[in-house]
């Protein structure tokens, strides 16, 4: 009898994460040992509310799944939820598990970041544990690219192509005016300095940006930023600096809380902002030319028509695979890529049980950061440069691109 395959999307979206479900659906539909394809929207919450769509129709089409490669954010919606240890709350894996059996899932896809993998984990050893015949793979997502296991996750590509092609159009902007300027953007990344780090990318066509870079894997010091800063400043009149959100003193305590209670006994109030604001006032107080601070924000992710096809065409391949090995009986595992070699690019994809990346981050390598931790080395740009190559193909109505969309849920 044939069985059934359910994919689903968690944690933040991303440019790549609908590639992903693309794969999983293509290998669905090419499969004859299964029957429908089904997505769940918004994750295990919609998987324990039963909202459940059939996807057979409605990517039967190649260009159906073409325009789902081209479009951002997760198109079965996301949530942030993770299961709690079966012991401690067992209706929500019986209620899970009534779905999966009421559906006939044989194989489930999680296609997610580090949470989506403590699911996969966790169901995986329920099902193991209660002799239910489900297999269950994730399939990794995450634009911060902290995802242990793999050499890097789908959608970091992507975002970093953005990062770059932003910097390098900053720096046209901003080397305009013959006035001294600074202008500071903040890049995601709570842990890992992965996405700051691709502002370096600006510089492979000749372009003056970024002048500094500070990733949140070494210390950062205020006093230190305005002096470097004031040594550029007597090499140019246009200072531009990429910083991560992250950043923390030599004591661990995040600048942003740093800055925030800097203005707070400055105004009397507190005042709700980003590191790049907090910098920028700091600047302008101590150096006091023309300043600006930018928030890339949601930008960094939702960029389709600046994605990278090295990234879409990972990220189907990682979803093919991830059905492919449940199919086979795989349960529990990561499917992740191996870079084999940088000239030419080259990537296999393994597994990786989830329980090895649980609760860990992967950070850049702190030789991969200059001495004085205001700049990346050679090896740094050497491992991003393969991962943003390649345009995708974009279809536009109207001169704005077109994005698949499910039918409303009734």
């Amino acid at each position: 009898m044939k069985k059934n395959l359910l994919v689903a999307q968690s944690g933040g979206p991303s440019a790549a994460i609908n590639a992903t479900l693309c794969g999983v659906v293509e290998m669905g539909l090419a499969n004859d040992e299964i029957d429908k394809i089904y997505g769940v929207r918004n994750g295990i919450m919609g998987l324990l509310s039963e909202r459940l769509v059939e996807l057979n129709e409605l990517l039967a089409e190649a260009d159906a799944r073409q325009l789902l490669c081209q479009t951002p954010s997760s198109v079965l919606g996301s949530c942030r939820m993770k299961l709690s240890p079966w012991e401690e709350n067992s209706y929500e894996y019986e209620k899970v598990i009534a779905v999966l059996r009421k559906y006939n899932i044989g194989y489930f896809v999680f296609i997610g970041g580090g949470d989506s993998m403590d699911t996969v984990g966790k169901l995986a050893q329920y099902c193991r544990d209660h002799h239910y015949d489900i297999n269950i793979v994730g399939a990794p997502k995450t634009i911060d690219n902290d995802l242990e296991g793999t050499d890097h996750a789908p959608g970091f590509g992507s975002a970093a192509k953005y990062i770059g092609t932003t910097f390098s159009e900053i720096a046209c902007d901003c080397n305009v005016y013959a006035l001294p300027s600074i202008t500071i953007v903040e890049i995601m990344g709570h842990d890992a300095g992965w996405l700051t780090a691709a502002a370096a990318l600006a510089r492979i066509n000749e372009d003056d940006a970024p002048d500094l870079i500070y990733l949140c894997e070494k210390p950062f010091s205020i006093d230190q930023f305005l002096f470097d800063i004031r040594e550029k400043m007597m090499e140019k009149r246009s200072v531009i600096v990429a910083v991560s959100e992250g950043l923390r003193d030599e004591n661990g305590v995040r600048i942003v809380d740093i800055l925030q209670e800097k203005a707070e006994e400055d105004l009397g109030y507190k005042v709700a902002s980003g590191i790049a604001q907090g910098l920028e006032e700091i600047v302008r107080q101590e150096i006091g030319c023309k300043v600006r601070g930018i928030e890339l924000n949601l930008m960094q992710r939702c960029a389709s028509h600046a994605a990278s096809l090295v990234d879409i065409e990972e990220a189907k391949r990682l979803g093919f695979e991830a059905a492919a090995y449940a199919v086979k009986g795989v349960t529990g595992e990561m499917v992740c890529l191996r870079r084999v070699a940088n000239e030419p690019y080259e990537t296999e994809i393994f597994l990786v049980p989830v329980e090895e990346i649980l609760g860990r981050s992967k950070k850049v390598p702190v030789e991969w950061i200059n001495e004085e931790g205001n700049d990346i080395t050679k090896e740094m740009m050497d491992y991003l440069l393969p991962l943003i190559q390649g345009e995708l193909p974009c279809t536009y109505h109207h001169g704005v691109p077109v994005h698949f969309h499910l039918p409303k849920e009734k």
